[in-house]
């Protein structure tokens, strides 16, 4: 039984990878057709094709391996200095511009000269290519919406776990009292497990995060605490003792090894699945972005530490970068876990829109073949064409993209190799959820 919903998670993954690939280029499929470019091939994957139709003047199409997926738009660059498409040369550089430039032009049809992307203007060209990454984004709020707002997310709550009879610095490596440690404040004021904090201080709240702020800030004061007790509401008395704890950064969170003078309680906080509301629902998805950021810019940083995890004897970390097979495997186990099953596909969802998200930066870096490396050719185009308008200089024409392509080949070659080292270690050393 195991086998099988391990089997089911990942089935249930790539389903969800695939509506993402086809979601993403059906943004570039849309405004390329809204624009008048003629767009002979929507495919979703990589390699044979395995089932197709046309419609109008489309191929729509799903291919072996589900990687990725592509929409094929006619005249993507401009042609040579000299007009021609097809010019060639012995240069092997040069080569990979010309096989561009030609790609670019197949299946050209009469009457399809006003319908080239290149001939586009600057910022129509900025929406096709931004509209795949963009619903990649699209998608991934909604999910995570989903989850926030609909399941509910593990956190820390107002209920107290368990009462500590002592206090102990959180610096101290020691769970047991000793002697001369002096009873905790919510010991001495007959705070019970099960008990739910609503108001400290005369503050009513059900955020952690904000009780955790109004214990640290009353050091030394005598302060009531009004707890739930099985459905009646009892008021208790602490004096908030000075202890050694944890920092917080600006957002919250724990910083490992560090530690502030502060208001101490004494208890242990329940964690439960809580709804967010949508205020805090964009607080949280804003902090993602920001994680997700940082992640990708690191990801240089990370590649010994991967490569040690796939080739050597080291640990695979839990932050080191994880391909669609690591993926995949974690949805399998996902669908193992022993949890409830509205938990089971939130956790799913969360999977997928993380998967969304990172679809959407990474896309967005201005390199080529990315989207954004197209993204930043017509921006530098427009900017170029204003300038030589202002100065009152001839128009220097479209942007020639296709002379990047040596460079795009070193960057996808860059790409191949990581995701190949990713895969590996997703093989032989994989992240784990359980």
């Amino acid at each position: 039984m195991t086998t099988l919903m391990f089997i089911l998670g990942i089935v249930v993954f790539a389903v969800g990878l695939l509506f993402s690939i086809a979601w993403h280029e059906l943004g570039h499929l849309s405004t390329a057709k809204m624009f008048g470019i003629r767009v002979p091939q929507y495919m979703v994957g990589f390699g044979p094709t395995l089932w197709s139709r046309h419609r109008g003047e489309t191929e729509y199409g799903v291919k072996a391996i589900p990687f990725g997926g592509y929409i094929r738009m006619i005249g993507m660059f401009p042609p040579g200095a000299d007009g021609r498409l097809e010019a060639r040369s012995t240069s092997p550089w040069r080569g990979m511009i010309e096989d561009a430039r030609s790609a670019a032009f197949e299946e050209l049809r009469p009457g399809d000269e006003k319908r080239l992307f290149y001939t586009r203007k600057p910022w129509k060209r900025v929406i096709v290519m931004f509209a795949g990454p963009f619903m990649n984004l699209i998608l991934a709020v909604v999910l995570f919406l989903t989850v926030l707002m609909g399941f509910g997310i593990q956190q820390q709550t107002t209920t107290v776990s368990s009462v500590s009879p002592c206090v102990i610095s959180q610096s101290e490596n020691r769970d047991a009292c000793e002697g001369s440690d002096p009873r905790s404040p919510a010991a001495a004021a007959g705070m019970e497990a099960g008990d739910r904090i609503v108001a400290f201080d005369g503050v009513r709240t059900d955020d952690w995060g904000t009780l955790s702020d109004l214990i640290r800030d009353s050091a030394g004061k005598a302060v009531p605490i009004v707890v739930d007790r099985d459905g009646r509401e009892v008021t208790l008395q602490a004096e908030i003792a000075t202890n050694l704890v944890a920092k917080k950064d600006s957002n919250g969170l724990y910083v490992e090894g560090e530690y502030v003078k502060a208001g101490f309680l004494g208890f242990s906080a329940a964690t439960g699945v809580v709804k967010q509301d949508f205020g805090d629902s964009v607080v949280w998805m804003t902090d993602r972005v920001g994680d997700a950021v940082d992640s990708l810019a690191a990801l240089p940083s990370k590649v010994p530490a991967l490569w040690d995890a796939a080739f050597g004897d080291g640990p695979r970390e839990q932050d080191s970068p994880m391909g669609v097979v690591g993926a995949a495997r974690v949805g399998g186990e996902i669908a193992t876990l022993d949890i409830p099953a509205s938990q089971q596909m939130a956790m799913f969802v969360m999977l997928l829109a993380g998967f969304n998200l990172s679809l959407f930066l990474f896309n967005m870096l201005p390199l080529l073949p990315l989207d954004g490396g197209h993204i930043a050719g017509a921006l530098w185009e427009s900017l170029r064409r204003n300038l030589a308008r202002v100065l009152r200089r001839p128009d220097p024409g479209p942007f020639d993209v296709a002379k990047l392509m040596p460079v795009a080949y070193v960057v996808a070659g860059i790409f191949v190799c990581f995701t190949l080292l990713v895969l590996v270690a997703d093989v032989v050393n994989p992240i784990r959820i359980s």
